[in-house]
């Protein structure tokens, strides 16, 4: 359970970071790579943590 926790609050705080960096190279007209590229991985890591969630507390099994 510690995991999940600690995986959730990871993509959290990955995500706030990736959006305050977006916002300080915005504000100071700097190019917008590495905050836009920190907010993509925390939304790809929420789809894939959405979607291994939804496999645990659904009890599939991967191998019909």
């Amino acid at each position: 359970m510690e995991v999940f926790i600690f995986y959730w609050v990871m993509v959290a705080i990955l995500f706030g970071v990736g959006l305050i960096v977006t916002i300080i190279k915005t504000i100071n007209h700097k190019p917008l790579k590495l905050g836009l590229r920190l907010m993509l991985i925390a939304v790809i890591l929420v789809v894939i943590g959405a979607g291994a969630c939804a496999l645990i507390l659904s009890n599939l099994s991967i191998n019909h």
